[in-house]
């Protein structure tokens, strides 16, 4: 398995937020009592996802309506976050091999003036909010002061992010982008936030709503991702959603998506097209719709959409294909926080040539980008180690 023009393809498709219950660490990152997967179903009185039940997601941890079989179709097993922090960018970057020592720099009670002021310089407009919020309180809280004032809504949250709202009507798209692009530059160490986030919406008093025209602006990765070698190894790589946003666009071009449905329907396209390739997929709604909004009957509903979607997924894949299903972190809404939490992930691995096994706990989510990369002829590993070899495939 050396060379890399053979017909393999590798799809890495995270559900994003869907952590399975907490690390080791968890208690460090103040997110006691999140397991994601677990409390959802728990809450619900039980989740109907028959489809990931089959593939073993039963057997990674105690899920209500989901239960354990002793015949799985896929193998199965846990990740444990290893780098740094519960951001998407962190855990992306995990997953394709790149590990943090340290986590980025966050803002519980908002940007200091050093940080503020030249971003209100460069710009030409004042500031609103500069806290810690909700996406969705924030705009309700400053939109009429933005309309008064023509001001940007500055806000972040337990995550390393410095997020930018700005009505569609008030300020063109264009400017607020160029305000992102403007706040990233400015952005370096000690306050080299993972992400800017440009968060236009629309609307009035009372029905504000935030558009899909979201853009992310990340941070360069600080060593050779799973993309970069795959770039170098001359394999074509394809994205479906942020997570071109997410690498800063180094080596990967994604499709962004309105929801997880078009997502979904990005991937089929992809698994109908080229004969060699990978893709790097994320399907967000867990996170950004249900998770960072308590809402827990939303998310429930979104994984059991999703369960119904897997089949069609599945029966796609060719004989050469490779399937990981994995998250990159926690985002429990039945929790009182609204932001991320420090979980292990659930690993399923599927493919005409997979062998059902137990994967156990794996000590870094490195370990699926360093699958991919063997199963796509590479001899980078990244920070990860290969499970090939359990799955029958090495």
């Amino acid at each position: 398995m050396t060379s890399t023009t053979s017909s393999r393809r590798a799809l890495l498709l995270v559900l994003d937020g869907v952590g399975c219950g907490p690390a080791p660490d968890t208690a460090a990152y103040g997110d006691l009592g999140s397991d994601t997967l677990g409390n959802v179903a728990r809450q619900v009185g039980g989740l109907a996802l028959p489809n990931l039940a089959r593939l073993g997601l039963g057997n990674v941890g105690a899920i209500p309506g989901v239960s354990p079989t002793a015949a799985p179709e896929a193998a199965w097993g846990v990740a444990l976050p290893k780098s740094a922090g519960k951001d998407s960018t962190t855990g992306h970057w995990e997953l394709a091999g790149v590990h943090l020592a340290t986590p980025f720099p966050t803002y519980p009670s908002g940007f200091p003036p050093e940080v503020i002021g030249p971003f209100v310089a460069a710009t030409g407009r004042g500031v609103l909010a500069n806290c810690a919020a909700s996406g969705t309180a924030v705009i309700a809280d400053f939109a009429e002061a933005q309309r008064e004032t023509g001001h940007w809504i500055v806000y972040t949250s337990a995550d390393s992010v410095f997020q930018i709202a700005a009505h569609e009507a008030w300020i063109p798209l264009e400017e607020l982008y160029r305000a992102c692009e403007i706040a990233r530059a400015q952005l370096v160490a000690p306050h080299d936030v993972s992400r800017v986030i440009a968060r236009p919406f629309v609307g009035e008093t009372g029905a504000w709503r935030r558009t899909a025209n979201r853009r992310d602006y990340a941070v360069p990765a600080p060593a050779t991702t799973l993309l970069d070698a795959l770039a170098e190894a001359g394999v074509p790589r394809h994205g479906v959603g942020k997570v071109d946003d997410l690498f800063a666009g180094r080596n990967l071009a994604s499709v962004h998506t309105s929801d997880n449905a078009e997502g979904v329907r990005r991937i089929h396209e992809w698994l109908a097209g080229p004969t060699r390739g990978f893709c790097f997929a994320n399907l967000v709604d867990f996170d950004t719709m249900f998770g960072h909004r308590n809402d827990v009957t939303g998310f429930a509903a979104a994984l059991e959409a999703f369960d119904a979607a897997l089949p069609g997924l599945l029966t796609a894949l060719r004989e050469d294909d490779l399937l990981i299903i994995t998250a990159d972190h926690g985002n429990d809404p039945t929790t009182p926080s609204t932001d991320h939490a420090r979980e292990r992930v659930p690993v399923l691995v599927a493919g005409p040539r997979v062998r059902p096994t137990a994967l156990g706990v794996r000590a870094t989510f490195a370990d699926l980008g360093a699958s991919c990369a063997e199963w796509l002829g590479l001899t980078w590993r990244g920070g990860g180690t290969s499970m090939l070899a359990t799955c029958g495939l090495a």
